[in-house]
């Protein structure tokens, strides 16, 4: 896991034209549980390149029916903007510039939320643990039973603390330490260790929260 972190590993994959910055065991994962799931919403916090939004679009475009797919970023780049755009994928995302965690993007998104079946929430934006705590506390209500939350980037715990000296996140300040304290309070969400336990490698070892009730 040091090698693959050292020489950023996730950079090197693409989906359908457009970097994704997942690791593919990942990436197979989702897939795994996009199709059980077939939600008709999934939301994703941290846009970067677009290619996990391409994915989750590609994905419901095979499932069928109108399943959507939000993506939110504090700061959607110009020219990611317009390749996202032009993509053949675009007609199934929605796109929301702002802070994940801001009350007026939840509204946004609450609004969106309506109406819809099958929730799914992907977190991958700012790694600290407040604010993928809050993360938690927002977009968790929208995720139905049977559904999940992966929150990303929790090996960030794991990892030696080299690679995270440059951020504010770090050991016992990361996407991991958020799900645990999370967990305390949440009954609504466990731990799918069997996903982890296949995928052997993997950034969110202990993300992925299945709903097991409304």
């Amino acid at each position: 896991m040091d090698n693959t972190i050292r020489t950023r590993y996730s950079y090197n994959f693409s989906w359908m034209g457009r970097p994704i910055i997942q690791y593919p065991q990942d990436i197979m994962a989702m897939q795994e549980i996009i199709w059980s799931v077939k939600p008709d919403l999934i939301i994703e916090t941290g846009i970067a390149h677009g290619g996990s939004l391409i994915f989750y679009a590609s994905m419901l475009e095979l499932i069928g029916g109108d399943g959507a797919v939000i993506g939110i970023d504090i700061d959607i780049r110009e020219h990611n903007l317009r390749e996202i755009e032009k993509h053949p994928m675009f007609d199934r995302i929605t796109m929301i510039e702002g802070s994940s965690v801001d009350v007026n993007v939840i509204d946004e998104v609450d609004a969106y939320v309506q109406g819809k079946k099958r929730v799914l929430v992907a977190l991958d934006s700012l790694h600290t643990h407040d604010h993928v705590l809050q993360e938690l506390e927002l977009y968790t209500p929208f995720v139905t039973e049977g559904s999940y939350c992966v929150v990303f980037d929790t090996i960030v715990e794991d990892m030696p603390e080299i690679y995270s000296s440059d951020r504010p996140w770090g050991r016992g300040n990361n996407p991991k330490t958020a799900v645990r304290e999370f967990l305390t309070k949440n009954d609504r969400f466990v731990i799918d260790r069997e996903i982890e336990d296949k995928l052997l490698i993997t950034v969110a070892p202990d993300g992925y929260l299945k709903c097991i009730k409304d």
